[in-house]
């Protein structure tokens, strides 16, 4: 398992907007000292804009903290043919930066809608608030349309991220999505956290499928909060208020045996802590985002020696 780094990313500290900063957000110049600070070996881009764009300031500013650039997160439309130009234009700028750094895969997911944030974590698993078979031919048409871009153009490959809150969150749609779509082509991000808050099992689904998974975000939740959550019927945005995503070793996301087994099967490449969090009614981040990362990288050192 050589060759295994670890990163943190911007949602970690709140950052879902290429212009946070201006928004009077985390300011990218302290995350990047806050992640390198931490003892992290790199970061996710985060949304394109929240990071320098210029590939040789982006360079020098991660290259004089020490660190290396992971992936970056891009969400599509993907059960929309219409937007199919759109999205592919967004994923090759991304990509186009991604390549000057070094980076090896784009992260893709779908964006979901309020709909689907409405219900998340208790999707019906009859499938009557997923996809129509339509839905799903447009979205598998799109995954292939990005990989094979993204190969041909930049040499990238392509991961995609099973994600609460969309149309591939619960195992079954992650099966489906697997199923449906070239293992050369698309490989999977194992968000352990999401699978558990989905009705998953990360370590089942690594188990089962481990190689087609090319990525990891190792994140944390409470299982007392995570049921709250169901009894109560909370939407995913007052969930993510209420804190249900918490530093490693906090929560009940079984890491040892994650890693156990990713290390049966020769993964080589980034681990990013990844804990989804978002300011309260009153603006606060709690904890102290800063505080959580030196946390979850201590975990990670002490307990799995990462």
């Amino acid at each position: 398992m050589s060759g295994i780094r670890v990163g943190n990313a911007p949602v970690s500290f709140g950052v879902y907007d290429g212009e946070a900063e201006a928004k009077g957000g985390w300011p990218w110049s302290r995350f990047l000292d806050d992640v390198a600070s931490a003892g992290y070996q790199g970061t996710e881009l985060g949304p394109y804009g929240y990071l320098p764009v210029d590939p040789a300031r982006l360079g020098d500013e991660l290259g004089r903290r020490s660190l290396a650039l992971a992936s970056s997160f891009v969400p599509a439309a993907l059960g929309d043919r219409s937007r199919f130009e759109r999205d592919l234009a967004e994923v090759l700028k991304v990509g186009r930066l991604l390549k000057s750094q070094g980076v090896a895969e784009v992260i893709l997911a779908d964006c979901g809608d309020p709909g689907r944030e409405q219900i998340a974590g208790r999707v019906p698993a009859d499938g009557s608030r997923g996809w129509s078979a339509a839905h799903w031919s447009a979205a598998v048409d799109h995954l292939h349309g990005f990989a094979r871009a993204l190969r041909d153009e930049l040499g990238l490959a392509l991961v995609v991220h099973h994600h609460v809150g969309t149309y591939l969150e619960t195992p079954s749609e992650i099966e489906r999505l697997l199923a449906s779509t070239d293992a050369d082509l698309v490989g999977l991000l194992l968000d352990t956290g999401h699978a558990v808050y989905g009705g998953g099992d990360p370590l089942a689904l690594l188990a089962q499928h481990g190689r087609r998974v090319r990525y990891l975000h190792f994140k944390d939740l409470k299982s007392d909060l995570l049921a709250e959550v169901r009894r109560r019927e909370i939407d995913l945005p007052t969930a993510w208020k209420m804190g249900v995503f918490c530093a490693l070793g906090e929560g009940c996301v079984d890491f040892r045996g994650v890693l156990a087994e990713a290390r049966r099967l020769g993964y080589g490449g980034w681990v990013i802590v990844e804990q989804d969090v978002v300011a309260d009614d009153a603006g606060a981040l709690r904890p102290p985002p800063a505080d959580s990362a030196r946390a979850s990288r201590r975990y990670l050192r002490d307990a799995l020696g990462l």
